[in-house]
């Protein structure tokens, strides 16, 4: 068993999801899947989203890669869509699999997709696997794979954890920043010098910006889904319900300002993959 696995098989991924973080995180990336599915629709003939008929929902095809315990496929293919899911840990893999039998979930690793042949999706989900691979290379092979079995026009949703967060998060406000800062865990300008022993890989809009060149990949747009949200989770927690809904349009409407993307825990990236 990886040390992936094992951290997964303690770490209750249910319960982040469910969380108010973690639902101003689902319910933003969500309003920006349905965005593109609509446009896949679309392109198969039918009209508006919320007029999509069953049959054309069906002919559109989304792959999630390294869906987890399924929060985002379960539900989407409760919508109708044709859902493929790859999960590289077991354990989540069983959860997702008990929570829907109309999503095809297989066991994959993001980087080697060879049971999926090429250009075979509208819209690719890469949500997962860029928070856990190590170095340049590897991050590399898991989006040219998303690109190979997209087809050509089709969309690509990538999600990263961000630089900013897990320095103020686990630097300072967990107050290890002097070991860090020791260990050598940093760069001069603060910028996370990860290992193939830790967890979670951290990114800047840079490091982003050169996988995207590597790829080939278009940017339509990229986002910050969570924005705030992880910082001040106790403070979300005291919102009432209104309160709540009012932080989560609030970050709908912000969640495109180039003065605070990066600044999350996370953003999501939106590729389209050249025709």
């Amino acid at each position: 068993m990886t040390e992936l696995e094992e951290y997964y098989n303690k770490f209750n991924e249910e319960k982040r999801l469910n969380s108010r973080h973690g639902q101003v995180e689902y319910r933003v990336s969500m309003k920006y899947i349905h965005m593109y599915l609509d446009e896949a629709a679309r392109g198969k003939g039918a009209g508006a989203f919320d007029g999509a008929k069953p049959d054309i929902k069906g002919a559109v095809k989304l792959l999630d890669i390294g869906a987890g315990t399924g929060r985002y496929s379960v539900a989407l293919a409760e919508e109708g869509y044709d859902v493929t899911a790859v999960e590289l840990v077991k354990y989540n893999l069983g959860i997702l699999k008990k929570k829907a039998a109309n999503v095809k979930a297989m066991q994959g690793n993001a980087m080697h997709l060879k049971k999926l042949e090429s250009g075979s999706f509208d819209v690719t989900l890469l949500f997962g696997p860029m928070y856990h691979l190590f170095g340049t290379e590897d991050k590399r092979r898991a989006l040219g794979e998303a690109a190979r079995v997209t087809k050509p026009g089709g969309v690509i949703l990538v999600a990263y954890c961000m630089n900013e967060y897990g320095v103020i998060t686990y630097g300072f406000k967990e107050r290890h920043i002097l070991e860090c800062i020791a260990e050598g865990r940093f760069t001069e300008d603060f910028k996370t010098i990860s290992s193939p022993d830790k967890i979670y890989d951290y990114m800047r809009i840079e490091d982003i910006d050169a996988l995207n060149q590597s790829a080939g990949l278009d940017r339509i747009k990229i986002i910050s889904p969570d924005g705030p949200a992880n910082y001040m989770r106790p403070f979300l927690n005291q919102l009432n319900d209104e309160e709540f809904e009012a932080f989560v349009q609030y970050q709908m409407a912000v969640c495109e300002r180039p003065d605070l993307i990066g600044a999350g825990a996370h953003t999501v990236d939106i590729l389209r993959k050249p025709l």
